[in-house]
């Protein structure tokens, strides 16, 4: 074999290697399917329970919503006249869609320096610690997918000022987060899951 097709696939197993998959799973209805297409989602997911306490369901519907399990997701671009790309409408990425100011406190508050957004690993362990504040500033129960989706998608100030219901969509949409959740929690009690 020569040395220029070795190195070639040298490169190409090695790329195979890398970030991991920005594609949705094939059924983003079914969460048994979900969990058996990526088991590294079941992992994370069961961890951040242990250590944070939030619900798979509710992490689940949230990134459902936020970002369809893709993740390198991104806000659409704002165009001017139409036509002329001046930026995305936020910095919120990856699965979790978090903004780069709350990703970076964070990073700063948990020491997790090399976390990255587009990791399930470290995207559902920021859902656990924003929305274990959630619980600790607004009372709101790690159990209640559509308040914890409300105060994820205003802030804390914002759910505290309840800015939500000067937002009929953004009050149907945490509607179909919560039904979603209690569609996935019943799922997850029929799956046979490792």
């Amino acid at each position: 074999m020569s040395r220029t097709l070795r190195a070639l696939i040298f490169v190409m197993l090695v790329a195979s290697c890398g970030g991991g998959q920005s594609s949705a799973p094939r059924e983003l209805d079914n969460a048994c399917a979900i969990l058996r297409e990526r088991p590294q989602y079941l992992k994370a997911f069961r961890k951040v329970e242990r250590k944070w306490g939030v619900p798979m369901h509710v992490m689940m519907a949230t990134i459902h919503q936020e970002s369809k399990f893709i993740s390198d997701a991104r806000t659409p671009f704002r165009y001017v006249a139409g036509v002329i790309p001046m930026g995305r409408q936020s910095s919120a990425f990856g699965y979790s869609q978090a903004l780069d100011g709350t990703w970076e406190e964070y990073l700063k508050d948990q020491n997790r320096r090399s976390a990255k957004r587009d990791r399930i690993n470290d995207a559902t362990d920021f859902m656990g610690w924003y929305m274990t504040q959630t619980r600790e500033r607004n009372n709101v129960s790690l159990s209640d997918a559509r308040n914890q989706y409300l105060a994820y998608h205003e802030g804390h100030s914002g759910f505290a000022r309840q800015t939500y219901n000067r937002k009929s969509w953004l009050v149907g949409v945490a509607g179909k987060v919560e039904a979603r959740s209690q569609m996935y929690r019943g799922q997850i009690a029929g799956c046979r899951l490792r």
